[in-house]
């Protein structure tokens, strides 16, 4: 492409066309493929590259696509036939932490668990925390509005969000938020953003909020259940109790038995779903003893409480060892809490009807599950597995949930979008998308 030779100009070595290297940044990690070729792929370093890059899109009509560290699931990144990637791995610098206003600002390609530990060099730490936080990055997390496992205690990432720096589809810059802990100037341009899967604009920085690292020393705690609806009534009593975890997950099974064939560890597989988590805080021991026992009142048979967080490790292992065992066709569904034991009843019916197994684990103090269907690699498996995440989804809205938890919409789940979101609602976020880029340069046909 002739005017390719332009951007190549102002970029230099930052535009790369070698085929096999644009190929490796032209996919996340979930099943969608590409299709096709991307032109090229820009490896930004600074905001100043984002801007030259988009503006050249916008006014040539490339679409463009978006990668962090390439760990989403829904199909998000992926590039498009002759579209240009935009990878922001190489903007990895934590900027400046400000330990007194305890916040950080930091470039998107800040991998979560870094963040988190030069935080703890300073008595803080970055409440978001995804299972793939030693993989994930900053600006992936904002950029789906990650959960993970403190979910249950500090909320999602956009409760972590103070201010954002962004590049809007035409190469315009613009800046959201403030430093303050209240601001209520214009409309709330830096929660719009928070979740919008790069489909508004590309976040080059953030200011994020960091908290206190609680005293004491912290406390895991394991039960295991002999049904996956024992395990939910034990997480809706522990959530409405007075004893609060800073982690709650469950996992299934189906779950602890692959995670072990991956990593040994000598875990037990329990009967139907383990209950795995963290308490924190001078009071640790004694939360710890109390949601045990609240475990064991709603059906469990076997708890445990530790110093060590490998059973939270175990939990951490759940998407490589999925990965590994090639099971990629799954949802991240949310329900109320209130609703798990019916969710987790409706799950095991639907894969006794489909004849097909399914594993799941969940930030469960939050409701997040992320179901996993064990398929055949073919065709007629994938669209057979398919049909069972559909119902699942399904399952979920009709108990007042939600399509998608964490990992967005992407292109997986564009087509569940009508069945959450009435037409008026949709009409309004395309609308939106159409004010911010009236071209359809920016993640086109992906998310809203």
């Amino acid at each position: 492409m002739e005017s390719l030779g332009a951007l190549q100009h102002t970029l230099g070595d930052r535009l790369v066309v070698d085929p096999g290297t644009v190929a490796a940044y032209a996919h996340d990690t979930s099943r969608a493929l590409p299709v096709g070729s991307a032109l090229a792929v820009v490896l930004a370093e600074s905001t100043d590259d984002v801007s030259a890059a988009l503006a050249w899109a916008d006014e040539h009509g490339i679409r463009v696509s978006v990668r962090g560290a390439g760990t989403g699931l829904a199909g998000g990144a992926n590039a498009y036939d002759g579209g240009l990637i935009i990878s922001l791995e190489r903007m990895n610098r934590i900027l400046h932490l400000d330990v007194e206003n305890r916040l950080a600002v930091v470039e998107p390609g800040v991998i979560t668990a870094e963040l988190d530990r030069a935080a703890r060099e300073h008595g803080l730490f970055f409440p978001p925390d995804p299972a793939s936080a030693r993989t994930s990055t900053v600006g992936g997390n904002i950029a789906t509005n990650a959960g993970g496992l403190r979910c249950v205690a500090h909320g999602v990432t956009t409760d972590a969000v103070a201010g954002l720096e962004v590049v809007l589809a035409d190469g315009r810059v613009m800046r959201t938020g403030a430093r303050t802990r209240k601001n209520v100037v214009g409309f709330d341009l830096t929660s719009l953003l928070v979740g919008s899967e790069g489909t508004l604009g590309v976040i080059t920085a953030a200011t994020v909020r960091l908290k206190a690292v609680p005293p004491g020393t912290p406390r895991t705690f394991r039960a295991s259940f002999a049904s996956l609806e024992d395990a939910g009534r034990a997480v809706t009593a522990i959530v409405n109790g007075s004893a609060q975890p800073e982690v709650l997950e469950l996992m299934d099974a189906l779950s602890v038995e692959i995670i072990e064939s991956f990593h040994p560890s000598g875990l037990t597989v329990p009967a139907g779903a383990m209950l795995v988590g963290q308490t924190v805080g001078l009071d640790a021991a004694a939360k710890a003893d109390a949601i045990t026992r609240t475990c064991l009142g709603t059906g469990a048979d076997e708890v445990e409480i530790s110093e060590s967080d490998s059973l939270l490790e175990a939990r951490r292992l759940s998407n490589p060892a999925l990965n590994a065992r090639g099971l990629k066709i799954s949802c991240d569904v949310g329900v109320p809490v209130a609703a798990l034991a019916d969710v987790f009843h409706g799950i095991e019916a639907i894969s006794a009807r489909h004849g097909l197994r399914v594993s799941t684990v969940a930030h469960a103090g939050d409701g997040n599950l992320h179901s996993t269907v064990e398929s055949p690699e073919s065709p007629d498996g994938i669209r057979a597995a398919d049909a069972v995440i559909d119902d699942i989804t399904r399952l979920a809205i009709s108990l007042g949930g939600t399509i998608s938890g964490e990992h967005g919409i992407g292109s997986i789940k564009r087509h569940e979008l009508p069945w959450q979101l009435d037409a008026v609602t949709l009409d309004v976020q395309r609308a939106i998308k159409d004010a911010l880029d009236p071209r359809g340069t920016l993640t086109p046909e992906r998310g809203i």
